[in-house]
């Protein structure tokens, strides 16, 4: 009886070999070479199971000439534009390049980013705007709204880029620079699908508090296509606060590939590196400004003053973000993260001044075992967010163990860092709606 049992045992453990060794198999290089790596127990079911998690990645190699221009070559592992996932906070990135893009075209003198904005309330539900208290002035700025929006991921801050920049016009020139995936119909805001399509008046301000430029509120008179029905789970809390046994309806939410969203970093990080197509109209100064608050930490910002033991150093930086909630001083990520209704997505850039590598790395995972949509019960930080903690640390430790052929040294874009000043007491920022 023994014996049946050890050999029952063997072949157990056997075909369970059989099996990890014939998923290892089925991956594409470089990610056999990565992924088998990762022994965390919560990754591998991950990994065994992509299907179930709508699990997408996509990662860049850069790779240096003799001359230090970079190289890239592309790899992607499930990345499929018709795989929905909601790409939640996602939409801020093109939103914040949008908006500089737009001061950029407009050419008015005295209108930059940092200029006083008003927003009025022209349609059902607006909410109007003329001040903001995290700000140094307590005046919005388009500069604002975007260190809010990325450096916590704050919603507002998205609303009001959104309204800047418009519903059609986000649609329309997304589309004209090849990020054909891309539909971003709808705020923050539990707005209708009309509401969305209205967007507020905007006035910009001196010094004095009189007005610069005047721009009329926007309607998008433009259709979209949304295909076919894109129904996810098994059931899920609808408006009303009841359950309703049917999946839930995302194929009128906002919708961005992984592949397009990485392009879109790539275009800011290295303009040179794309087609001209694919670009953001802006200033030199305003790449680098995106630059900066894509990898500048909640604790060296003044302004707004977050609370660095809540939105700590790591806190949107998925790849990095372990229980010391640290990040290494050699290392700054340039990314944007993006979690609800179960899906967590991280696009990143990361840069290693120490180790001279950089690479690009970006994933999606859905986290919801129970199956009901918008009941706020996720598998968030049982699964999502320890496996993409284990997927950055593969990747980086692949990247500091792959050949280069030229051995570079690297520099930061960003020159310099904001400090906190130890000497401020005003109250720090614990509560905001990211």
């Amino acid at each position: 009886m023994r014996s049946i049992m050890k050999k029952s045992l063997f072949y157990i453990i056997l075909l369970l070999l059989v099996k990890a060794n014939s998923i290892n198999a089925q991956l594409p290089a470089p990610f056999n070479a990565i992924l088998p790596s990762i022994q965390d127990s919560i990754a591998k079911k991950v990994l065994a199971s992509p299907n179930a998690y709508r699990l997408q990645l996509v990662y860049t190699q850069i790779d240096r000439d003799q001359n230090g221009i970079p190289h890239f070559t592309n790899h992607a592992l499930y990345a499929d534009a018709e795989n929905y996932f909601n790409p939640a906070s996602m939409v801020k990135m093109p939103l914040a390049f949008l908006a500089l893009e737009k001061l950029y075209e407009l050419n008015q003198p005295g209108v930059n980013k940092y200029t006083t904005m008003q927003f009025d309330s022209n349609y059902q539900r607006q909410v109007a705007m003329i001040a903001d208290s995290s700000a140094q002035n307590k005046k919005p700025s388009i500069a604002h709204f975007i260190k809010r929006a990325f450096l916590i991921s704050e919603n507002d801050p998205y609303n009001r880029l959104y309204q800047f920049v418009g519903q059609g016009p986000t649609n329309q020139k997304l589309l004209a620079k090849g990020y054909s995936s891309t539909k971003i119909t709808r705020q923050f805001m539990g707005y209708t699908e009309d509401q969305n399509r209205h967007t507020n008046g905007v006035r910009f301000m001196d010094e004095k508090g009189l007005p610069i430029l005047k721009l009329a509120p926007q309607y998008n008179k433009d259709s979209f296509q949304f295909g076919a029905p894109i129904l996810i789970g098994d059931a899920h809390w609808n408006s009303k606060d009841e359950v309703v046994k049917a999946p839930f309806d995302f194929t009128r939410h906002n919708n961005i590939s992984l592949i397009d969203m990485q392009k879109m970093l790539q275009s800011v990080v290295f303009p040179a590196s794309v087609p001209t197509q694919n670009r953001f109209n802006m200033t030199e100064a305003d790449r680098l400004f995106l630059l900066q608050f894509l990898s500048q930490y909640p604790s060296e910002t003044n302004y707004p003053k977050y609370d660095s033991t809540h939105f700590y150093d790591s806190y949107v930086k998925f790849f990095f973000q372990d229980s010391t909630h640290a990040m290494p001083k050699h290392i700054r990520v340039f990314n944007k993260v993006g979690w609800a209704y179960g899906f967590l997505t991280d696009v990143s850039y990361v840069l290693d001044t120490k180790n001279n590598i950089d690479y690009m790395l970006s994933a999606t995972i859905y986290v919801n075992s129970d199956g009901v949509v918008n009941d706020s019960k996720y598998d968030e930080e049982a699964v999502g967010f320890p496996f993409l903690n284990q997927i950055g640390k593969a990747f980086y430790q692949y990247e500091l163990e792959r050949p280069r052929k030229f051995k570079p040294v690297l520099k930061n874009q960003v020159k310099q860092y904001e400090k906190r000043n130890p000497k401020d007491t005003r109250p720090s920022i614990f509560n905001a709606d990211n």
